[in-house]
């Protein structure tokens, strides 16, 4: 697994478990999504009625699961927590949604991977909060109408454009969570280092920040390995050198980009000429999946403006020539006119 990847690791749930903001006022960044929510979350508890159902949207480790957690508390009401893969059946759908107690949340990740029947079923619970089963086959088949508890449901997904315009639909609130400036996963990184004991000067956190890529889970996973190193190479705090010889050990450089992101950009510009070039040509360029390409790497790579999508592919851009210490070629050379081409 890749250290600067936002996906999820089996060290990952240890330690978003332990890092986990509790309430919204502890959670840092995302101010305009933490103000709506606050609004949302008074008026509904004024008016004694549940949440309306929340979609979250945005690249992994942005705090997706995190806000969901952190709505069920500032709510007051239990959790359940599912994934679109998991939920493979509509009787799995139909034993989950029975189990919920009023007021509660059901948070549902990789929402547009549920399949087409179980998402059909998923209609009628969330607008009137009902649930049909079809018992026997046949003419004698007969209809059986549950009547659900009022709940939430909350979905995230990293994947909005797969979403059905009719599921989409029935999100009464759409959050984007976008990536977090320096500042913001710096003190991420003030409160990870105070709740895990760790040593380090304001220097070292910094530098640790400016190479997070802009992802919380990112910045705690790199944290835990500069303490590593610290604690075994040095004397246990992360100083700025120290930090500076840790993610150099990591082979992440200035801005966050590891041997995979290189990779990625070398294939563009040595290969392909600098693009374009198609997403599956890149994939098997490097042997990777297309899909993780789309939702892991490029994300980043857009945001620093090394990479461009166009209609005909992916085309490196001049910044990341310059990043990658690299001449650029690209300048468009002006077309000769119908006319210079007669007067030759």
């Amino acid at each position: 697994m890749r250290l600067v990847s936002g996906k999820t690791t089996a060290e990952d749930s240890f330690i978003d478990f332990d890092l986990r903001p509790r309430c919204l006022s502890e959670f840092i960044g995302q101010e305009k999504i933490k103000d709506n929510l606050k609004i949302a979350i008074v008026a509904a508890q004024k008016r004694d009625e549940p949440l309306d159902h929340i979609i979250l949207y945005g690249s992994p480790g942005l705090g997706k699961t995190t806000l969901a957690y952190i709505i069920a508390a500032e709510m007051g009401v239990n959790i359940k927590v599912s994934s679109g893969p998991a939920i493979e059946r509509t009787g799995d759908l139909a034993a989950i949604l029975t189990n919920l107690r009023e007021g509660d949340i059901l948070f549902i990740d990789e929402i547009h991977r549920l399949s087409r029947a179980v998402e059909e079923k998923l209609y009628p619970a969330m607008e009137d909060f009902v649930f049909d089963i079809f018992l026997g086959k046949g003419p004698a088949a007969r209809n059986l109408r549950l009547t659900l508890p009022r709940f939430t449901l909350i979905g995230a997904t990293t994947r909005f454009a797969l979403l059905s315009p009719p599921l989409r639909d029935r999100f009464g609130m759409t959050y984007h969570l976008d990536f977090y400036d320096e500042a913001a996963i710096q003190k991420i990184l003030e409160r990870s280092a105070a709740i895990l004991n760790v040593k380090a000067e304001r220097e070292g956190l910094v530098l640790i920040a400016q190479r997070a890529r802009g992802t919380p889970r990112v910045a705690n996973r790199l944290l835990k390995r500069i303490r590593d190193y610290a604690q075994v190479m040095a004397d246990g705090v992360v100083t700025k050198e120290v930090a500076l010889e840790g993610l150099s050990k990591l082979e992440i450089d200035s801005v966050g980009l590891d041997d995979i992101d290189h990779r990625v950009l070398h294939t563009i510009i040595d290969k392909f000429d600098g693009g374009p070039v198609g997403l599956d040509t890149i994939a098997a360029s490097i042997n990777e999946d297309a899909d993780t390409i789309m939702d892991v790497y490029e994300p980043y790579l857009l945001q620093l403006g090394f990479l461009e999508r166009t209609p005909r592919g992916r085309v490196a851009a001049r910044l990341a020539y310059e990043h990658l210490g690299l001449p650029y070629k690209k300048d468009i050379q002006p077309q000769p006119s119908l006319w210079n081409q007669k007067q030759s």
